[in-house]
């Protein structure tokens, strides 16, 4: 009987969560007038016209593509800052080492709105307004210290004899840490990249205010679509469908690794 109620409960806990996912897919398939009209449970007439003009539609699917490079950079950068951070943070004591761990960690506690205007004012005076490197270095200030806090704790796992070992053996720095090292913190590099995309991928307020038209991402696309006849919901909501599905991939692909670093305690 215990039993029954406890899966009678996750399947509702579930039931709820996945709700919202599947009232976004069912507005999409749905016409605007149609999702304006009577409610409904699912499509009566489904129709694929909003997934039709995000596909045909430059100004949506070139911010599909602006979304996923300037993401994708800045991963890749936060990764090659942190790596080198976090091994430095769980391998060596030196004055001040506690300060600035903990100063990392408020940069990613500040409001991102704090930093908004030095950003304007910097990027406009070496013209880096509306270019993928702008957002990928701003998200940069929040992800790099939570890059550096994941990583630290999966460094600080692995024994120093490995280190003094394969400096013995011959190796340089350089070699060891991309041969060795690395690969047994795989682990949490997959973990870091999972949150670092997570968040550059949702972050709104830099990504709608350092970009115009050149580097638009599609969270700042999809707040301006306000015509005259008012919002366009089944396109709004064909298109929040489609930003899950990177995320999702993402977590295909690193739920190994997620699960792991869940399981040691540090994510």
């Amino acid at each position: 009987m215990k039993i029954q109620k406890r899966t009678i409960a996750l399947c509702l806990y579930f039931g709820i969560l996945i709700l919202p996912i599947y009232w976004m897919l069912n507005m999409s398939l749905r016409t605007n007038a149609d999702i304006l009209g009577d409610f409904a449970l699912y499509p009566a007439d489904i129709t694929f016209q909003n997934y039709v003009k995000i596909f045909t539609d430059p100004t949506w699917y070139t911010a599909y593509i602006n979304a996923i490079i300037y993401v994708s950079m800045n991963t890749v950068m936060s990764l090659a800052f942190a790596l080198p951070a976090a091994y430095a943070f769980s391998r060596f004591k030196f004055i001040g080492d506690g300060q600035m761990f903990f100063w990392l960690l408020t940069n990613r506690m500040a409001p991102p709105a704090v930093f908004l205007l030095p950003y304007l004012q910097l990027y406009s005076t070496f013209k880096l307004m509306d270019t993928h490197i702008a957002v990928a270095l701003a998200h940069c200030l929040f992800n790099v210290p939570l890059s550096v806090w994941i990583l630290e704790g999966f460094m600080s796992g692995i024994p120093k004899e490995i280190d003094e070992t394969a400096f013995i053996d011959g190796y340089s720095f350089p070699r060891f840490f991309i041969t060795i090292f690395i690969p047994l913190i795989r682990a949490g590099v997959g973990v870091t990249a999972f949150f670092c995309f997570m968040f550059s991928w949702v972050e709104l307020l830099f990504a709608r205010t350092l970009t115009i038209t050149e580097a638009k991402p599609i969270v700042a696309t999809m707040t301006r679509t306000i015509s005259a006849t008012g919002l366009d919901w089944g396109l709004l909501a064909a298109a929040g469908v489609l930003t899950i599905v990177p995320g999702g991939l993402v977590i295909w692909f690193v739920r190994n690794h997620l699960a792991k670093g869940f399981a040691l305690g540090r994510v």
